[in-house]
């Protein structure tokens, strides 16, 4: 049967081929892929919610997820078999361990699964979120830091990665603090990356960020060689 006409482009969490409709053979119809929200639905000053190119393929048949520390990905997996219920109690995860073992490609691909199950999700790097708070600050700005701040309280899922890489300062320390402890008050979900452990983190971070984030989420550990370093070295 034809697809339905939609402007072809690539589809932002690697599902569709980019017409934005999934094919159902057996039955013969077209449904409507969730990268639809995606394109359609996001309007200037929206939240970053796309799926990079590199992980919009992940999944956990095939590699780098197959090569991932086993633990890890159970611990994944049983998160996302029930994704609304894991959202709706607001749950998260702490992916935390050596660089290049897998933890964004985990994160990455919870945040996958919860998109494809319609729910909002908003992924940052936090040296990249904490630059766009930044601009909230600046004349032209398109939104308000209350305003940002107020989405990123909202979302069923925030997405932060490389916790801990950013220059520390009391103004970074309070940004990130008023975010967790917003989400800590509604019972809003937050998966993070980190390469440092949690005393390490506690102490980059401030001990209360920290302890608001350690009861919030399952800490899921990966150790190991550097995947991207074998991969490419």
């Amino acid at each position: 049967m034809s697809t339905p006409s939609l402007e072809t482009r690539p589809c932002v969490l690697g599902i569709c081929d980019g017409s934005g409709f999934v094919v159902d053979e057996v039955h013969n119809v077209a449904n409507p892929c969730a990268c639809q929200r995606e394109r359609q639905g996001r309007r200037p000053g929206d939240l970053s919610a796309v799926i990079p190119k590199r992980y919009r393929g992940v999944s956990f048949d095939r590699p780098p997820v197959t090569e991932i520390t086993s633990g890890a990905v159970t611990m994944v997996r049983r998160y996302v078999r029930d994704i609304d219920a894991s959202l709706d109690a607001g749950r998260g995860l702490w992916l935390f361990g050596d660089v290049g073992t897998g933890k964004t490609t985990l994160a990455m691909l919870v945040s996958k699964e919860a998109i494809e199950a319609g729910r909002s999700v908003a992924i940052y790097s936090l040296p990249r979120l904490l630059a766009e708070i930044r601009t909230t600050f600046d004349e032209d700005s398109e939104r308000s830091y209350v305003h940002l701040l107020d989405r990123l309280a909202e979302v069923d899922l925030l997405h932060l990665d490389d916790v801990g890489t950013e220059k520390t300062s009391a103004w970074v320390l309070e940004q990130l603090y008023a975010i967790i402890n917003a989400r800590y008050e509604d019972e809003k979900s937050v998966i993070i990356t980190t390469n440092l452990d949690r005393e390490q983190l506690g102490e980059q971070i401030h001990e209360r960020t920290a302890s608001r984030l350690e009861e919030m989420c399952d800490l899921i550990p990966l150790y190991g060689n550097d995947q991207r370093a074998q991969a490419y070295g």
